[in-house]
């Protein structure tokens, strides 16, 4: 089941293959930039693009017997390209330094995750749409701090939840942005032993922008900025999850996860239907929130470089594109197939008898020209019999003296209508478009 919700698209992305690929590339671009200036043979940028255009120039199993040795990976990758592309090699790497190529080309691969997860969140924000308009006129009770308030739309909560993934999608545009960016100035940032015109053509063919500034390395608040977005993607959606599991409450069931043919839900008791694909998306929430301190950590660097966020982000940056793409996936399943409940929410909403007009009344005896506070004292009394001793609200603000003093009993069952809390939905879903 998981094996469905797993993007191997994104899995691609961070393995070695995919890692030295990209180095390759921004290798290249460095070359061919180089040999445009004159200052390396056209003819040796064009032999290494033909060698790597022709078959591997470089193998993953090479790379790591060779960094038995050297203990130094880019090392170990550049001696395995020089194996196979010869002589002209010696034009390979020239004037920079290791961050040079694996910075941009970490950046490259940000970018392309962050694609695959902004096609993820138009698909979901897609199927929140469409169940918004579903249930756009359906009645339910809205609660606050857990506790019956008024009446809402249950399409009004799914339509919120769009606004939400519109304000993700914008975020992580900004993200993707903010890691476009290329770096090839040398050992400390100076450009040294490069011409950094070098690095502007070399930026421009890979699609990306030159720093203005960098030290040995890409400033690391950037890929923070990256990792927090898609911590927070995730927490919206724990937000959502969480909401999912409260509806499929037995004293609430208002909504639940699809149950399929031949689901179990408990290995002891045949009866159950558990929220366990959002209780997942909790969880996985919780391990983003972790690699997003480990970002901010990473920001830390002694004077212009040190390696200590290098192991911190060969674990966070797979972990969090691959998490985000499994959890938005799996949830956009989720919420496409929710089954809805609407009988139960009409249920819900009429159990407290009337309590959740209570705000209804208080207005409409202050509309009269009472006091607030003596109006709302009125109210209240009324509604702490019914929490109290199960006494209906209604009937016993009909029988008020104080508040049939100001209101009619035609007026009273006027603040008893639940679709007097519904008449501007149509106003907020204009503003969606729908």
């Amino acid at each position: 089941m998981i094996a469905r919700y797993t993007n191997p698209e994104m899995g691609k992305l961070w393995t070695d293959e995919y890692k030295w690929q990209q180095v390759l590339k921004v290798e290249m671009a460095a070359c061919d930039a180089a040999a445009e200036l004159g200052q390396i043979p056209k003819e040796a940028a064009r032999h290494i693009r033909e060698c790597a255009e022709k078959g591997p120039v470089f193998s993953v199993e090479r790379i790591h017997e060779i960094e038995m040795v050297t203990h130094h990976d880019l090392i170990a990758f550049l001696t395995n390209v020089a194996e196979n592309v010869g002589e002209d090699s010696k034009y390979i790497h020239q004037g920079l330094t290791s961050s040079d190529v694996e910075d941009t080309a970490t950046c490259l691969t940000m970018m392309e995750a962050a694609d695959i997860l902004l096609d993820d969140l138009d698909r979901f924000h897609e199927v929140l749409r469409r169940r918004a308009k579903e249930f756009k006129h359906t009645p339910c009770i809205g609660r606050t701090h857990g506790i019956h308030a008024e009446p809402m739309t249950f399409g009004l909560k799914f339509l919120l939840w769009s606004a939400e993934v519109e304000r993700a999608i914008d975020r992580l545009k900004h993200a993707k942005k903010t890691v476009s960016v290329g770096k090839l100035s040398g050992a400390v940032g100076t450009y040294s032993n490069i011409d950094p015109r070098i690095e502007q053509m070399a930026c421009k063919a890979l699609g990306i922008t030159p720093v203005r500034l960098a030290t040995q390395v890409i400033q690391r608040d950037r890929h923070a900025e990256y990792v927090t977005t898609l911590a927070l993607i995730s927490s919206s959606l724990e937000r959502f999850a969480t909401e999912v599991r409260n509806w499929q409450r037995t004293d609430i069931r208002e909504a639940e996860e699809f149950f399929s043919k031949g689901q179990k839900g408990s290995s002891a008791m045949p009866h159950k239907r558990n929220p366990i694909n959002c209780e997942r998306i909790s969880g996985m929430a919780r391990l983003m929130r972790g690699n997003a301190v480990a970002a901010m950590e990473d920001i830390t660097l002694w004077h212009e470089r040190d390696i200590s966020h290098s192991s911190v982000e060969r674990v966070i940056l797979p972990d969090c594109t691959i998490n985000l793409d499994y959890c938005l996936r799996k949830f956009t399943d989720i919420i496409d197939k929710l089954l809805v409940y609407p009988d139960a929410m009409m249920h819900n909403l009429e159990r407290t008898g009337g309590l959740i007009y209570s705000q209804r009344i208080l207005l409409a005896v202050v509309g009269k020209g009472v006091l607030r506070e003596d109006a709302y004292k009125w109210v209240q009394r009324n509604a702490m019999k019914r929490w109290m001793n199960g006494e209906d609200f209604r009937t016993n603000v009909e029988k008020d003296p104080d508040i049939t003093k100001y209101l009619s009993k035609e007026e009273i069952d006027d603040c008893f209508d639940y679709t007097y809390f519904l008449r501007h939905v149509d106003t907020i879903f204009e503003r969606f478009g729908l």
